[in-house]
Formats: structure tokens, C-alpha cells, sequence
């Protein structure tokens, strides 16, 4: 029996995996088709803050963003590489937004010299090694590739395809099928794409307008997105066109920067999660049908008490990061290990709570 299974080896997982087994906890990891086998290992793996107004999600971001430098920096160095950071404004609206954010951050800004007409954010970021980091993470946990079928709670243990048994266990598995299905969990799937290229093209940057584009590395640079809401590969009738993905991706790129002599590596894809509120979700899951059936629960109020409701015991999950999968998850991982080792409460803004409450109130 293990202390803790997590189910899901993208970044997520594979951070919570990290925190836990860190404290000497015995883990176990699941994933169908490997560690970093979907957005994860699509991800061009950017370390970037929200460039917005205002609003929850800009809030958590930013901590998110300052926690993930310093944590990547102090425990996987060779993993990670600080690089200058200029994000470009796209049209007049983004340039009004970009110079805001000038006005009222507190972080640190650069200001280095460069040649783009729209507005302009400079900053320290940086850029993970997506599949190494992963990797790294979960290297100290059991890992098994398989899907997991089922998922029953007997004599105080999760049992897991009638073969491994757990305490606690951890769901994290992106926008692909909930193991555990419940009618208010609704993911956005966002189809991701990154392509590495060779290109005589030098860049000492991270930068990010159309597309996100990685810094020069023996000459080859990143460049990638989550530009295809429509695309699910479990559920979509036609294959995804790579042809036209890598196109899009060059064709974005070159709005920012002038490539040359471009000679294609690899293809790089895989489906990332998002919330419908754009907020990712961290907690305990509701059990809806014993909730409801409790009679004495209002539903009708502006501010709920979500410690009225019953939970799945020792059942979390983890997801809907978006394109921030990077920077959120070692940041909402300590804040698990938090709450499941030391009884911290989680922020009712990202508990995955806030979905039923919402999924009952339209049913009412």
C-alpha cells in the first residue's frame, strides 16, 4: 500500500509526486501513456506572469510565477535557464494593457532596447525542460504506465484496478477522461502544438505576441501555442493536421521575428487542460449526489459554505492550468502537500468546489 497515488504524469503530477515523496511519503504515479506524454511534453515549458489588468487569476499567476523562479532555480538548475523575457503587445487594446501593467507591477522590469513597434514588457523569465523536469519530479515515486479503470474506496484505502491500494489519492489527469466522473467537472481541452526548428535566425530572448518563441540553442529555437480549442484526439472525428499546425506556428512566429533558413526538428503535441473560469482547480471533490439528497443546504446564496457539502475522502484534484502549466503547478503542489500533510486550508477561489455550487444553482 502506498501512501499517496497520483494519477496523471504530466507537470502536475509529476509535482505533486516531487512535494510528497519529498517528505518521505511513498507514491505511486499512473499514466497511460508515459510522463510528459501529453501537453506537458508539448509545452514549450515558459516561466511567464499574466500580462493583464486585474483579476483573481493575474493575482495567483504572479505568485505563482515569483514561487516557480525561485523554486526551479534551488532545485533543478541544470533543468532550468533564467532568459531575459519581452512580451509584445498584438494590437491597441494589448498595448493599453501592456503599459498598465507597467504602471502597477512589482516585479522587476528590464529595460533593455529592442526594435518592435508595439508596446513592450521586459522582465527575467525562463524556460524548464519540459521532459527532463517531469522526469525528474516523479523519479523518486513508483511509476506505472497503465490507464486506471477503477477507482474504489474500501476499508479506509483507495484500491486502484483491483491491484494497488492507496491513502490518499491525486488526480491529475489534464482535460483527458476523469477516472472518477462527476457532472460538474467540465475541462476545456486545449489542443497544444510546438514545433523545434533550426534557423540561422539568432534570438537571445523569450518572446511572446502571436506565439510564445524560445531563445537560441545551437541554433534551433521553440516555438509553440495552445491555438486549437476545437481539436480533442479522443473525441474529434478527424485526425489533426500537422501540416497546417506547423504552418500557423511559422506564420504567427514571423509577425515577431524574421526567420531564415528554416529547417524543421520535431513536432511536438499534446491535449492541455483549462477551466471554464480560467482558474485552475485544487481540492477535494464533491460527492454531488449525497450533497443534493443532504436537504438542509442553501444553494440559493450569493456566498456559499462549501464545509456543508461531502467530499470523496483522501480524493483531490490537481488541473486546469491552461497554457501556465509550468508555473502553476509547483505552486499549487506545495499548497496540496500543505492541506493533505498539515491540515492548510485551500483558497475557496480554486477549489473545484465553486463548479458544483455553480452546476446546482443551474439546475435549481
Amino acid at each position: 500500500m502506498y501512501d499517496v497515488a497520483v494519477i496523471g504524469a504530466g507537470i502536475n503530477g509529476c509535482s505533486v509526486a516531487y512535494e510528497l515523496t519529498t517528505q518521505e511519503k511513498s507514491v505511486i504515479v499512473f499514466d497511460m501513456e508515459g510522463v510528459a506524454s501529453g501537453g506537458s511534453g508539448a509545452a514549450g515549458a515558459f516561466i511567464s506572469p499574466k500580462f493583464s489588468k486585474a483579476g483573481e487569476l493575474k493575482e495567483i499567476i504572479h505568485d505563482a510565477f515569483v514561487y516557480s523562479i525561485e523554486f526551479y532555480e534551488k532545485n533543478f538548475p541544470h533543468l532550468f535557464k533564467k532568459v531575459p523575457l519581452i512580451h509584445i503587445a498584438q494590437d491597441e487594446k494589448s498595448d493599453e494593457i501592456l503599459k498598465y501593467y507597467k504602471k502597477t507591477t512589482d516585479l522587476k522590469l528590464n529595460n533593455t532596447k529592442n526594435d518592435f513597434k508595439n508596446e513592450t514588457v521586459c522582465l527575467d523569465g525562463g524556460i524548464v525542460d519540459a521532459f527532463g523536469m517531469c522526469n525528474a519530479m516523479c523519479k523518486s515515486a513508483k511509476f506505472v504506465k497503465s490507464k486506471v479503470n477503477s477507482l474504489v474506496y474500501d476499508d479506509d484505502m483507495w484500491v486502484i484496478d483491483e491491484v494497488y491500494s492507496a491513502k490518499t489519492v491525486v488526480m491529475a489527469t489534464g482535460a483527458y477522461e476523469q477516472v472518477i466522473k462527476e457532472p460538474y467537472i467540465q475541462l476545456r481541452g486545449i489542443w497544444g502544438h510546438r514545433i523545434d526548428v533550426k534557423t540561422t535566425t539568432k534570438n537571445k530572448n523569450s518572446l511572446h505576441q502571436f506565439v510564445s518563441i524560445s531563445p537560441s540553442k545551437d541554433g534551433v529555437l521553440a516555438i509553440g501555442a495552445t491555438h486549437n480549442v476545437h481539436y480533442h484526439p479522443q473525441t474529434s472525428k478527424e485526425p489533426y493536421d500537422i501540416e497546417q499546425g506547423r504552418a500557423e506556428l511559422l506564420d504567427k512566429a514571423s509577425k515577431t521575428i524574421n526567420l531564415e533558413n528554416i529547417e524543421l526538428i520535431r513536432d511536438y503535441t499534446g491535449l492541455r487542460s483549462g477551466s471554464f473560469d480560467y482558474m485552475p482547480l485544487l481540492g477535494q471533490l464533491v460527492i454531488s449526489k449525497e450533497t443534493l439528497a443532504c436537504g438542509n443546504i442553501n444553494f440559493k446564496t450569493k456566498k456559499p459554505n462549501y464545509e456543508e457539502y461531502t467530499y470523496y475522502p483522501n480524493l483531490y484534484m490537481i488541473n486546469g492550468n491552461g497554457g501556465y502549466g509550468f508555473v502553476l503547478a509547483p505552486y499549487l503542489a506545495k499548497i496540496l502537500r500543505e492541506h493533505i500533510l498539515a491540515g492548510k486550508k485551500i483558497s475557496k477561489r480554486i477549489s473545484p468546489a465553486r463548479f458544483f455550487f455553480r452546476w446546482v444553482k443551474k439546475k435549481l
